[in-house]
């Protein structure tokens, strides 16, 4: 069995309204075939630098290589993604995931054609992003890796002021669970649904409506994956949707599974991943 662990980094006090987790991922190989080695989708973009061996993403029929030393970033995703080292050697990657707020603190992109997209950061970056990813490459210790990150990243943040509005719409969401609608948002704000709609495909790269469907579901997902009771997720699925067919058509659309194929299945790389 292929020992892996994910190492939960706290971020400087700067990033953190922005970044949800930061991690150290660490692998002796490959994981067994009899793994699932799903992710699920959870609304946070995510910028990776592999330090050792690589990282393989699948999402769909699209196949992405974070190789040894490269720097990438995830767009919005909201299909299931496949993950499993590069080669079968001992394998570290640094990952930073952004909540739904911070994205756009700090990267000016097309956020609509990085949906589903996982780039090399020096394409959509250009210099600084390269200068970065060297320096990266060249630090003897992890812990000066993370520290070169963290400072690149509150030079972007020093860019970009807020934009009130997104970010209430956001909170809003997140804090309804996903279950305020896009009606309620545009009499709160004082906006038109099309309105909204631009508004976070250019800050986001997809719609309300869609965000919403991610933060309902990641709190059914949650608690199922951490092994929760069935009588408590089935008050879940009756409290973010409308009936059991409407539950499960997001679950397959989320996971690209059954509920009860993917509890009778190993995943734990995704449970850590989703819970770090």
């Amino acid at each position: 069995m292929t020992n892996f662990r994910f190492v939960p980094v706290m971020p400087h006090p700067l990033l953190k309204p922005f970044v949800e987790k930061m991690w150290v991922f660490e692998s002796d190989g490959r994981l067994p075939e009899l793994e699932k080695k799903l992710i699920v989708p959870n609304a946070n973009f995510k910028l990776g630098f592999g330090y050792r061996n690589g990282i393989v993403s699948r999402l769909g029929d699209k196949t992405f290589v974070l190789g040894e030393n490269k720097l990438q970033l995830s767009g919005l995703i909201d299909c299931p993604v496949i993950l499993d080292p590069l080669h079968d050697t001992p394998t570290g990657t640094i990952g930073i995931e952004f909540n739904p707020l911070g994205a756009y603190r700090f990267f000016h992109l097309p956020y609509t054609e990085v949906k589903n997209q996982i780039l090399e950061l020096p394409d959509v970056m250009g210099n600084r992003a390269e200068h970065l990813r060297l320096q990266l490459a060249e630090a003897d210790t992890v812990g000066l890796k993370l520290q070169l990150l963290q400072n690149f990243l509150i030079k972007q943040l020093e860019k970009t002021a807020a934009d009130p509005i997104f970010d209430y719409c956001i909170n809003r969401i997140s804090d309804s669970k996903g279950l305020v609608t896009v009606a309620q948002l545009e009499k709160e704000i004082g906006y038109s649904s099309r309105w909204l709609h631009l508004k976070f495909s250019a800050l986001l790269g997809t719609g309300p409506k869609n965000f919403s469907e991610i933060i309902r579901f990641k709190q059914f997902y949650e608690p199922f994956s951490c092994g929760a009771r069935s009588q408590s997720l089935k008050e879940q699925i009756y409290h973010h949707y409308h009936d059991q067919s409407h539950f499960l058509r997001a679950f397959k659309r989320f996971t690209g599974s059954t509920p009860t194929d993917l509890q009778n299945s190993l995943n734990e790389l995704g449970t850590k991943a989703f819970t770090i």
